[in-house]
């Protein structure tokens, strides 16, 4: 059996949705996403595996769509997500093996910032010379947003789920506009559960200072 005949199956219309056949492959990713967000919110180890089988059917679906940057993205995903599997379990340092939340440092911000920026004016460039993309820019910033974001989740940052927040104001139109609605719908999901794992992460954050206090009180 060919990688196209296992392929092929995913790529069959399940549902329809708004006149719009929705494949396998949109269902599983929708499934998994919504899975790996919810863990993440909660500092589930388990977000990380979930996350790369998310990521494996969003390369197919993101593929067949046209959206390019957003398929090459899931592969930058996948190795931050064992990048950040591995820090969330050894980055603590010395006496402490799990890695802490916390506040991202201003040269920190700076550094995403700077980054995000020439990330997505040089995948613009990219996309527009080099694909038939109908959507460079937009396809560009999210995926800016996106690996800014991923980087602060696997260092903990409270502040990566404001990146999260801002790449999903893009996405969920962006979805729409390429007919992906029910991706467009988890984009939806996705945002109401970065609002969450935000306000689980600073009560974390303020748990933690608590008990830093009554340590050194």
């Amino acid at each position: 059996m060919s990688l196209a005949d296992f392929l092929d199956p995913l790529q069959q219309p399940l549902v329809t949705v708004l006149d719009t056949p929705v494949s396998w492959t949109e269902v599983l990713g929708f499934g998994s996403g919504a899975l790996c967000v919810w863990l993440v919110a909660r500092q589930h180890l388990a977000n990380w595996p979930i996350g790369i089988a998310n990521n494996l059917f969003f390369i197919l679906l993101f593929t067949q769509a046209g959206l390019y940057a957003d398929a090459g993205l899931q592969i930058v995903f996948i190795v931050l997500a064992c990048y950040g599997w591995w820090t969330w379990t050894h980055g603590g340092g010395p006496g402490t093996p799990n890695l802490p939340v916390r506040r991202t440092t201003r040269a920190e911000w700076i550094r995403l910032l700077v980054a995000g920026a020439v990330g997505a004016l040089a995948l613009t460039a990219l996309l527009d010379r080099a694909t038939d993309s109908t959507v460079p820019f937009w396809d560009a910033l999210t995926t800016a947003l996106s690996l800014t974001a991923t980087y602060g989740q696997c260092r903990k940052l409270v502040e990566s789920w404001w990146l999260w927040i801002a790449a999903d104001v893009v996405y969920i139109p962006l979805y729409a506009h390429k007919e992906l609605y029910l991706t467009s719908l988890l984009y939806i999901g996705f945002m109401t559960l970065c609002l969450i794992g935000l306000r689980n992460w600073r009560r974390d954050l303020a748990g933690q200072r608590r008990e830093q206090a009554e340590v050194t009180a």
